[in-house]
């Protein structure tokens, strides 16, 4: 599922960026890859979405979050 469809409070694993390059190595920068363990905090009526990877809050805009594709995680270890 993409990153838009998700909900609030729930952890995801990243499966796949979809995005230009720059802008998957900048999200790769911040620690997103894929594989990555990240837990969605909030969503924005823009279509933004506040996330948390390895202990740091993200805002992403809704072009950016369209294109990263996720899958809800089975193990339920908090991440927050």
């Amino acid at each position: 599922m993409k990153l838009t469809d998700t909900n609030s409070g729930t952890q995801y694993l990243v499966e796949e960026i979809q995005l230009e390059l720059a802008t998957k190595r900048r999200l790769e920068s911040l620690g997103m890859t894929e594989g990555s363990k990240i837990y969605v905090m909030r969503k924005k009526r823009n279509g933004a979405v506040i996330i948390k990877i390895r202990g740091t809050r993200f805002a992403l805009g809704r072009e950016i979050v369209s294109g990263i594709q996720v899958r809800e995680r089975t193990e339920k270890r908090d991440l927050t």
